[in-house]
């Protein structure tokens, strides 16, 4: 009662894991109580907004003969089913998240391609107890395999409940040894689509960026050459911008056409003090005074983030067209490597 004259009181949305809660409370079981211990316990899942309604799902997925996790299932559970469920779910999520962080370099939320993908993975991790083996290594391999292909595949831009019932299903029979799910098998990857993707193409964007994060051993800061972490993100005000400036395309190379200038080719993580430094200037400009710092690993660090390097590399002769079809090739490589 307290619930829902609070809710009601306050104008908030009643959510179904507000219903929920108040359902199972005559149980004994105190959803809020379990989330707000889950957060605290492994706070990765609060670092990665991951919505309380998703641990819902992802049981209803683990603990049906038929896996589903519409809005109707995820209301029909049962105490019982939290009780059995709650703490490998909770466990799932953990591990998920740890994968996608720390082998995908997916290093923050923002850079999470589908919130939705979350909760199918975390519900094959619990359905696959126990993670300390070496079986689970080799099925680690599968699980970020089937991410790329999601994110690549464009699989949870629609229907992600319905899909997450499928991949759900078809991941548990493939990491027993079974048959590779169609995400994997049906996905099919035009490379000239990088140049149309912008960050209105999100998970083809954002899955572009982690697998730049990921090149060399990690992309490296273009002002400290440190490894590219969440921490070091929030630290030195690192976001995506463009490699070749926006404005030196539009003014000195007559391009117009605001998709060329921000396409995912043309972009990659700068902290904030660099990127103050770039301007509106040329890159030969602008790297000639990192690469004259004494000492400074300059071609590394270009390597770190799938640049080109040598002093008649497109980037440093200020050949856009040609840096284009570069990096389109090797981020292809990367993308068929993963």
């Amino acid at each position: 009662c307290t619930i829902f004259e609070t809710l009601n009181r306050t104008g908030l949305k009643l959510s179904v894991f507000e219903l929920l809660t108040a359902r199972f409370w005559p149980h004994n079981v105190n959803l809020r109580t379990l989330w707000e211990a889950a957060i605290q316990k492994f706070p990765i899942i609060k670092e990665y907004e991951v919505d309380p309604y998703y641990f819902l799902q992802a049981i209803s997925l683990a603990s049906r003969p038929t896996p589903s996790c519409k809005r109707s299932e995820v209301l029909n559970l049962q105490a019982s089913e939290i009780n059995e469920w709650w703490d490998r779910v909770v466990e799932g999520f953990s591990t998920g998240l740890k994968i996608l962080r720390d082998d995908c370099r997916v290093v923050t939320p923002k850079w999470l391609p589908y919130q939705t993908l979350v909760t199918p993975l975390a519900a094959v991790l619990a359905k696959l107890e126990p993670t300390k083996t070496p079986e689970f290594g080799a099925r680690r391999e599968q699980l970020k395999r089937w991410f790329w292909c999601a994110v690549f595949g464009q699989q949870y831009e629609s229907s992600p409940n319905s899909q997450s019932a499928k991949d759900f299903s078809e991941l548990v029979v493939w990491l027993k040894g079974g048959a590779e799910p169609e995400t994997v098998t049906s996905l099919k990857f035009d490379p000239n689509t990088l140049r149309d993707t912008t960050p209105r193409q999100r998970a083809i964007y954002r899955g572009t960026i982690c697998l730049v994060l990921g090149c060399a051993g990690g992309a490296r800061d273009f002002h400290t050459q440190s490894v590219i972490t969440g921490n070091l993100i929030d630290q030195e005000g690192i976001d995506d911008h463009h490699i070749f400036p926006a404005s030196y395309l539009e003014k000195k190379k007559g391009i117009s056409e605001s998709k060329r200038r921000d396409c995912i080719l043309n972009r990659t993580l700068i902290d904030r003090a660099t990127n103050q430094m770039i301007s509106d200037r040329a890159p030969s400009d602008y790297l000639a005074q990192i690469k004259n710092t004494l000492n400074f690993p300059f071609d590394a660090v270009l390597k770190s983030h799938c640049l080109p390097v040598g002093d008649d590399s497109s980037l440093m002769s200020d050949d856009f067209e040609s840096f284009l079809t570069w990096r389109q090739k090797e981020l292809w490589k990367e993308i068929q490597r993963v």
